[in-house]
């Protein structure tokens, strides 16, 4: 009998060692270790058929007959063998599968619940037919003698194995004969197999699975065993068991970071609705992180961007399904969590370091009615001294809703108002749509003339543009798997930066988003539209506000497509700015996909001014940094909906130390920018914008981090805490790098919050005082114009006094803030170069300076150099944690005038040092 293994740790039969390769053994016998698992197997379907007559018994007889091995599955390990949406499963429906059927009581709310319809442990799959070594790992094939219940099964899979680094396992499964659709991202290639992995694989022959543990731990990290692997044209699912319950990732949701393993299902189709709990939302990342019991973390990250489900079950387990492309997975051995997003981003790239004016304030509205109206918030903001980098416009700045126009009228003095923030060392960003106008008369609106003349757009399957509905009306969609497209929309953005000196671009609406089902046409018959299976989508079909999944694009057709949209979009926008701007791009896209931190930025989407908006946000920005999207933030203060000065101060307090930091509202509600507000709260907003703008330094230095080799930006407490359970579920709270603890007010009519604080010494931000946690909740002072932030001990800050821009802020003294660990020790670092050039890292044009304190003594060491950096003068040196009042202090050996507090603050003026010089300070 072919048995699946249950969700425990795996038989002690080891099927087949990583690196060996031997000829299948023969199916007929059971190897010495099945004979004990057998009578095992027989004693408890002996109890198990007992129990079950009993209960027949006690209700009275006749019931429909369960098979005894049916009953040997525990409700938690049963995987779903009939998912199918608005289907009422029947006995006759489920065993024409041929799979189990057990009824159980429905969940209450109308949430799926434990599969009534679920496999048998006998349940025909896939047998491993032959194995054999190849330089990276080994080649496999597959054989399903027996077909499955969805159309056209593949009959032979081909197996790849790659043992990649000593923490990245790559196994692939297509099919044998036939290619198949692939992603077109550009992974890397190995050139050696692994010599030290960190794993270790076994393979089950009949019926196939592997099993992947850790070597150190020896913990089970994968077991596809656990159900049959199905592979058909339009339906391939693989299941495994998970080692543990704590998983994060699979975007883009809305809900905890932590996502729920009952019965929970996470669908990736992007989609334009507005932030919402269960439904697949504007982006498509197939990659969690799990934490392991004992802190240990691993990833996996399946490269398909069809249609997809992920299922979560108690056992705990999850299935993928997905309906198109090849199962390509790569499984990152961390073995601590920030080591795993490392490793993620080996695979799909590093996100681009940002210019430095894009970590300021950004301010939008859809709904400022004129050029002049947003000229007076941009002279409002200035005149309050309220710190602001980037003035934004939504659609209404066109004419018409047409991309690369301006109304003539109301937006006459657009031009202007750009070159007053140029001169004020100020930024524009505009909106871009991705549907393009296709009803004006020939030759009066060039970008659809000439996208129409070189073919750039979806066409239908009959070969004619595709015409959705967006803004402008009826539309045609730019096709951005052409690499003539980004030709033509380079072109485009170039004839209109002529006209309007924009340095930032928003893209929206690129799911694609469409306002009709499809097309104007609908959509035709057939299984790309139609397909055997269609995953839980909103809408319950793929065109849901879409375009139709059958569109033809230049590299494929629209159903294996859609998840890239934004993402190639993205790609062509990045491209575009550096050849107009010759300067780091500014994107900010609302549909992403794997990689898109390359090219792009993403915020949040269309939310509402409500306290539980405010919330979700924090899972949704440390979900984007797991992603590698680590420039992320929501529409601080809410953009649908009016928002109350309470919720939008506190709003305003948390937004601040989104990394991508956006005030964004829409038309027809109140104004919610800064100056709008009572002076108080006016006050407090500034207060917040200006603590961020002192930190501009720090966080510029964790984008450097970010790009270099892909740490988190804004990061969960459990990465920096993987062994504190405690911090597993947190997602009030987060850190900036390692070492700055953000507990925002999430709720309305309160003074206080509470806040976990991890295990060590942490410092008040802003007095320096300090305070020892044992790993605890605690409850700080939080008045309506207090923001707790808290300094980890060991931890050096680089800031600067703070401008109203940041182009103001960077010609300012640094501030060195140094947070001594127990042992009083701290580091620390700093990245600096003209904070917009081109790849300044990799062409050597930057200043990277390191700080230490050991034994009482301050060291600033340089180890890269660049003539930015003379320009930059070290102010002042905050040491928190000095036990003793010292009796001097020596800078480069001469005695230094210093202040010294009770709260154990001891700080040195008027240093007046440049950033390229190094230094020692010493306190005896």
């Amino acid at each position: 009998m072919k048995s699946y293994q249950k969700l425990t740790q795996p038989s002690a039969c080891r099927l087949e060692e990583e690196g060996a390769a031997p000829a299948p053994t023969s199916h007929g016998k059971l190897a010495p270790c099945w004979v004990g698992s057998g009578l095992l197997v027989a004693a408890v379907l002996l109890s198990a058929v007992t129990v079950w007559v009993l209960q027949q018994v006690s209700v009275g007889w006749p019931r429909p007959t369960v098979p005894p091995k049916c009953l040997l599955v525990p409700e938690s390990h049963r995987f779903d063998c009939y998912p199918e949406r608005h289907v009422v499963v029947t006995q006759q429906l489920c065993e024409s599968r041929g799979c189990c059927f057990i009824e159980s009581p429905p969940p209450a709310g109308g949430k799926r619940g434990v599969p009534w319809c679920f496999y048998p442990p006998d349940f025909p799959s896939y047998t491993l037919e032959s194995l054999n070594q190849t330089a990276l790992g080994m080649v496999g094939l597959l054989v399903r003698r027996e077909k499955a219940y969805y159309p056209r099964d593949i009959e032979v899979l081909r197996l790849d194995v790659e043992f990649e680094t000593d923490t990245r396992l790559h196994i692939k499964i297509t099919d044998a004969a036939n290619p198949r659709y692939e992603v077109p991202l550009e992974v890397p290639r190995a050139m050696k197999k692994a010599e030290n992995p960190i794993y270790s694989l076994d393979f089950s022959w009949d019926p196939f699975g592997v099993v992947l543990r850790r070597r150190a731990t020896g913990m089970v990290l994968l077991n596809t065993t656990v159900a049959p692997l199905i592979f058909a044209d339009q339906f391939l699912q693989i299941s495994t068991s998970l080692p543990s319950k704590f998983l994060y990732g699979l975007g883009e949701h809305r809900g905890p970071l932590l996502h729920s393993m009952d019965w929970s299902t996470l669908t990736l189709w992007a989609r334009d609705v507005s932030p919402t709990e269960s439904f697949n939302l504007y982006g498509a990342h197939p990659f969690y992180l799990l934490m392991e019991e004992g802190g240990d973390a691993h990833g996996v990250f399946l490269l398909n961007s069809n249609a997809m489900e992920v299922a979560l079950q108690p056992a705990p387990g999850l299935t993928w399904r997905t309906i198109g492309g090849v199962l390509d997975f790569y499984i990152f051995l961390g073995p601590d969590p920030n080591m795993v997003i490392q490793q993620y981003q080996q695979v799909i790239g590093f996100p681009a370091m940002p210019p430095f004016w894009a970590l300021g304030f950004h301010l939008c509205r859809w709904g400022y009615g004129s050029s002049n109206e947003t000229w007076q918030t941009v002279r409002a903001m200035r005149n309050y001294q309220i710190p602001q980098d980037a003035q934004w416009n939504d659609i209404d700045y066109m004419d018409g809703y047409r991309d690369f126009t301006f109304d003539s009228q109301k937006f006459a003095s657009l031009p202007s108002l750009v070159e007053d923030l140029h001169k004020h060392g100020q930024h524009y960003v505009m909106i871009l749509d991705p549907g393009i106008s296709s009803t004006n008369p020939n030759g009066s609106y060039w970008p659809f003339d000439e996208g129409l003349r070189r073919g750039l757009f979806l066409n239908t399957t009959q070969g004619q543009t595709l015409i959705g509905q967006v803004w402008p009306g009826f539309t045609a969609f730019a096709d951005f798997s052409n690499p003539d497209t980004h030709q033509w929309w380079l072109e485009n953005l170039q004839r209109f930066h002529a006209h309007v000196p924009f340095d930032g671009l928003w893209i929206d609406m690129n799911e694609p988003s469409n306002f009709m089902d499809g097309s104007e046409e609908g959509c035709p018959p057939g299984e790309l539209d139609s397909p055997p299976y269609t995953p839980a989508v909103l809408g319950d079909s793929l065109s849901a506000k879409t375009v139709c999944a059958s569109a033809k694009q230049k590299a494929s057709v629209h159903y294996n497509l859609h998840n890239l949209y934004g993402l190639m979009e993205a790609k062509a926008t990045a491209s575009a700015l550096i050849q107009i701007r010759g300067k780091r791009p500014f994107v900010i896209s609302r549909s992403t996909f794997s990689s898109q931190g390359r090219y792009s930025g993403h915020w949040l989407g269309d939310n509402r001014s409500q306290w539980k908006d405010m919330y979700y946000s924090i899972p949704g920005l440390l979900s984007f940094s797991l992603f590698g999207i680590p420039l992320v933030g929501a529409d601080i203060c809410g953009f649908s909906g009016s928002t109350s000065e309470e919720l939008c101060t506190r709003w305003m307090q948390l937004g601040a130390f989104y990394p991508f930091a956006r005030n964004h509202n829409t038309q027809n509600e109140k104004a919610q920018d800064p100056t709008v507000f009572s002076p108080a709260a006016r006050t407090a907003m500034k207060d917040v914008l200006l603590t961020r703008y002192s930190l501009l330094p720090f966080l510029y230095t964790l984008f450097h981090r970010a790009h270099l080799q892909g740490d988190t930006v804004a990061r969960p407490l459990f990465f920096e805490f993987p062994q504190d359970v405690t911090t597993l579920g947190l997602d009030r709270q987060f850190l900036w790098g390692r070492s700055l603890l953000v507990t925002p007010v999430l709720d309305p009519g309160v003074d206080s919050v509470t806040g976990y604080v991890p295990r060590g010494t942490w410092y008040d931000f802003y007095t320096g005082s300090s305070m020892n946690s044992s790993g605890e909740m605690v409850k700080m002072s939080a008045p309506l114009d207090h923001l707790n932030l808290h300094i980890r001990e060991g931890a050096i800050l680089p800031t600067q006094k703070p401008g109203t821009t940041s182009e103001a802020t960077r010609r300012n003294p640094l501030c060195l803030i140094v947070a001594l660990s127990s042992s009083d020790t701290a580091w620390g670092d700093l990245f600096w170069d003209d904070g917009e050039s081109l790849d300044t890292f990799e062409q050597g044009s930057y200043s990277y300076v390191v700080f230490n304190v050991t034994q009482n003594v301050f060291t600033s060491t340089i180890l890269h150099a660049s003539a930015e950096a003379t320009e930059v003068t070290i102010g002042t040196l905050s040491i928190l944690g000095v036990q003793e009042p010292p009796s001097k202090v020596l800078l480069n050996g001469q005695e230094k005038p210093f202040s010294y507090l009770d709260n154990q603050v001891l700080t040195v003026s008027d240093l007046g040092l440049s950033l390229n010089q190094g230094f020692s300070v010493q306190w005896l």
